[in-house]
């Protein structure tokens, strides 16, 4: 019995309708995964995409400079020679209030070079010192396969367009799913501060290379293996954080603007997000706060800011339990992590099947994410479809699954056994991750960090 569908034709190479719709349907998944994927996820939505640069290998380096300002003669001597931190300022000085030495050409105070009281320099030159980093990135992909599938199966199978949807349907999910969970990795192990919250003096680690869980010693001072994160969230983190970034200059990246403020976006799960907003002493800013949101974050279902954050619900946010993770030989425990806790687990048994893990409904410890725009940028790598004359299949790095087929003459002669097959691939660009900030906070406390 052929299958009714208007589409159906012979293939060249007398291949059975069956596997003609298996193909028009895969090369349609790749334009229905992007649609799928638009508005769903801040992480999908928010994270910038570019193409990585071809003939130039596969690791490459980016040069980032830091946020630069004047400095006085005075500010800038000083600070050289006592290593004093003095406040970058401009030294102004008055035009025309006094004759010039004779050999001035006429030049009058405000105006000439003369000899500084701290040392030998120009006294109303002010100098911008210039500082930068060199910060490396490289490619990586991963490979999604389906099961194999026999077109002769799928022939004599009931409701086979339901079930042809269904697979097309399960491979969007698990495309957007792997999409979601690396961008979160990467901003993760990007960013630059890490927010430890406690009931007394909150801290935050900064200059942090790698993954929160993985970067910063949860067990302290002293070495007894208690966790050093032991309050929930709270919106006074919230306002330190707001205010180290707008002082860093991040306002510029910002999501929005109210009030002439600038208004930045924090990814966070849904029990957080009530916790900042049911907060004693905050629940007023909810009821009071009519401003509309910006073009970019309203697609992603957000109506209202509060105080300074669009809050974007994640709510497969990464989740740790107190159970340290030691990677050190020393003999005292030396530096101890977090183990993170998947929101998944498998059915390890016969059928394989996907399902909840209740060790993450329980898991004490739990990240939020302060998303500020240019802290890092996925790089996808372009289809190759033709070099020097040579023709290629193209191949689409964001996960457009496709229908293959291999011939073998003792396991497929007659090419009635295929797959789909899905490539991604993105190198995660680092450009201003001071801007990033990964708050670690105890979801199951019910008092707010200090």
């Amino acid at each position: 019995m052929a299958l009714e569908h208007p589409n159906t034709v012979t293939s060249p190479d007398n291949a059975g309708p069956i596997d003609v719709i298996l193909t028009q349907e895969a090369n349609r998944i790749g334009a229905d995964i992007h649609k799928a994927t638009l508005h769903t996820s801040p992480w999908i939505d928010l994270i910038k995409q570019g193409t990585f640069p071809e003939g130039m290998g596969y690791s490459l380096s980016t040069l980032i400079y830091d946020r630069a300002l004047p400095l006085s003669p005075k500010d800038k001597e000083l600070g050289e020679a006592s290593n004093a931190g003095l406040d970058s300022s401009v030294d102004w000085q008055a035009v025309g209030t006094e004759l010039a030495a004779a050999d001035s050409v006429g030049y009058t105070a405000g105006q000439q070079d003369k000899t500084s009281a701290f040392g030998s320099g120009k006294t109303n030159v002010n100098v911008i010192d210039f500082t930068k980093k060199l910060k490396s990135y490289s490619l990586k992909r991963a490979v999604i396969e389906s099961p194999r599938i026999n077109v002769e199966e799928l022939r004599f199978a009931a409701h086979r367009t339901e079930q042809l949807r269904a697979i097309m349907d399960l491979l969007k999910e698990a495309t957007r799913n792997s999409w979601e969970d690396r961008y979160r990795r990467e901003y993760d192990r990007l960013a630059d501060n890490i927010v430890l919250c406690k009931t007394a003096s909150s801290s935050t680690v900064t200059g942090v290379e790698g993954s929160a869980a993985e970067a910063v010693d949860v067990d302290r001072s002293p070495d007894d293996g208690t966790i050093d994160i032991n309050a929930n969230i709270s919106n006074k983190i919230m306002d330190d954080i707001y205010f180290k970034l707008i002082r860093a200059g991040a306002g510029a990246n910002s999501y929005g603007r109210e009030n002439g403020r600038p208004v930045f976006s924090v990814v966070l799960s849904s029990e957080a997000s009530y916790q900042l907003m049911t907060e004693a002493g905050f629940r007023d800013d909810v009821r009071y706060n009519n401003s509309a949101v910006s073009d970019l974050i309203a697609p992603l279902g957000v109506e209202k800011s509060f105080r300074g954050f669009y809050h974007l619900i994640d709510d497969l946010a990464p989740r740790y339990s107190t159970t340290l993770k030691d990677i050190s030989d020393s003999p005292d425990g030396g530096t101890e992590f977090l183990t993170p806790v998947l929101p998944f687990t498998h059915d390890h048994g016969s059928t394989k099947t996907i399902i909840p893990n209740a060790n993450y409904e329980t898991a004490d410890l739990e990240a939020a994410y302060v998303l500020v725009d240019n802290v890092m940028e996925s790089l996808i790598p372009a289809p190759i479809t033709n070099v020097s004359g040579m023709s290629f299949d193209p191949v689409n790095y964001k996960g457009d699954f496709k229908w293959t087929n291999i011939r073998s003459e003792t396991k497929n002669p007659d090419g009635t056994n295929g797959f789909f097959r899905g490539i991604l691939a993105s190198a995660s660009k680092p450009i201003k991750t001071n801007f990033g900030y990964v708050i670690l906070f105890k979801r199951t406390s019910t008092t707010p960090a200090a």
